[in-house]
């Protein structure tokens, strides 16, 4: 991969994430503090790019994979989208905020697919080139939360401006892909049924009992981690955390750090401790958010948001190993399809739901009781811990895999 072409795949990282991360961190907060919406409407907004997870795959899989480049459908998505995000700004009503926002999602989730897509058919050695192409994904995250905070200075009334920093980004970004680098659409000309997009060759997985736990565990713990998109900045900033959107980013610090550490745990632990710990994480997360403040207790809401590594990488990224190791070469693609269809799909669906209706149930006028809130998600993941040790028994160690897999 020349440096033309590794600089271009870079800029369409970077900017991929830099999009998602201007406008989803601190959504709810623009939502409670501008908008005036209930839990209700909280959840319901962020439950729409679940929707749209859900719905991506077949959009991809039917239709872009088979009748037009990638990088076209790329660009021609970003596009649309920007002008979504601009209308977005002129929506005053949150009550007609979800609908807008839908369609936005239906427009950007497919676009994560389509620029992997893009960036996997121009290396020759995916396993050790796409890591240093997508790292540029997560600054790309980092940078939105530094940008409203440290450099435009963005106040809490006037957090519009990030639907309008992603409606910019969007634009450049949609004129970016049409200059990257071309990638037809590798199924041209074969069909494949609604069954087989939905990912049902991977079905078979569920002989195995200890995948099926996983399985049905992966959905459960996206409800917490939905608890933690939606409410978040809005609980720190309420907290009195100063620029909270981008302390927010020490999340992806720890993620990035916590990654490399992958192959070393995963060959001590296993999956199953692997894991396991993952939840706990979540658990000690959630409890740091509900007792900590912004005086005596402000390191345990620092700590709340560095376990994120702890809680993406041990979990998610252990999960893909798994799934990937379980599935074998003919249903990889599949198996990972359809775990991020139940995780992101599914499970955050569920997730951003409860979450808002847990926000307005724990809500009085101006009051918002944020400790018992936090209660909620700790409990569900402390559910699916026990679930999960009682029921799991695989317990592999690979180190090759965790390398392969972990590092990208």
């Amino acid at each position: 991969m020349n440096l033309s072409i590794r600089t271009r795949l870079s800029a369409m990282m970077f900017l991929e994430f830099f999009i998602w991360g201007s406008w989803y961190v601190t959504m709810g907060t623009y939502l409670d503090k501008v908008l005036s919406a209930t839990g209700d409407q909280i959840g319901d907004a962020y439950s729409a790019m679940a929707i749209a997870t859900i719905i991506s795959p077949f959009f991809v899989g039917m239709v872009a994979d088979r009748f037009f480049n990638a990088e076209r459908v790329l660009g021609v998505l970003h596009l649309a989208g920007a002008a979504l995000l601009w209308y977005i700004t002129t929506i005053t009503n949150p009550n007609f905020f979800y609908w807008p926002m839908l369609l936005y999602s239906l427009m950007y989730a497919p676009t994560m697919a389509l620029a992997n897509s893009v960036a996997f058919r121009q290396m020759s050695d995916p396993g050790k080139e796409f890591a240093s192409v997508r790292v540029l994904g997560s600054i790309g995250w980092i940078a939105t939360g530094w940008l409203i905070d440290k450099v435009f200075k963005v106040s809490t009334d006037q957090l519009v401006f990030t639907f309008k920093m992603a409606a910019v980004a969007s634009v450049a970004l949609g004129l970016l892909s049409f200059f990257l680098p071309s990638t037809p659409p590798k199924a041209k000309g074969t069909k494949a049924s609604f069954a087989q997009t939905l990912g049902a060759d991977a079905f078979v997985l569920f002989k195995d009992r200890s995948f099926t736990i996983f399985f049905i565990s992966s959905i459960l713990i996206c409800i917490p981690l939905a608890f933690y998109y939606s409410l978040a900045n809005l609980y720190l900033t309420e907290a009195g955390l100063p620029d909270p959107t981008s302390k927010m980013t020490l999340g992806q610090f720890s993620e990035a750090f916590f990654i490399l550490l992958i192959p070393f745990f995963f060959k001590r632990f296993g999956v199953k401790w692997m894991i396991a710990i993952g939840m706990i994480a979540w658990v000690l997360r959630f409890m740091c958010f509900g007792f900590g403040d912004s005086s005596s207790g402000i390191w345990m809401l620092y700590a709340g948001i560095i376990l994120h590594g702890v809680c993406f990488d041990f979990f998610f990224v252990t999960g893909q190993i798994y799934t990937d190791s379980k599935a074998g070469i003919k249903i990889q693609s599949s198996a990972q399809g359809m775990i991020t269809m139940a995780t992101y799909g599914v499970g955050m669906w569920i997730g951003s739901l409860l979450s808002g209706y847990v926000k307005s149930f724990y809500s009085a006028g101006d009051i918002v009781h944020w400790k018992s809130i936090w209660m909620v998600p700790a409990g569900i993941a402390l559910a699916v811990f026990v679930l999960f040790q009682l029921f799991f028994k695989d317990n592999k160690r690979t180190a090759v895999q965790a390398e392969a897999v972990g590092m990208v």
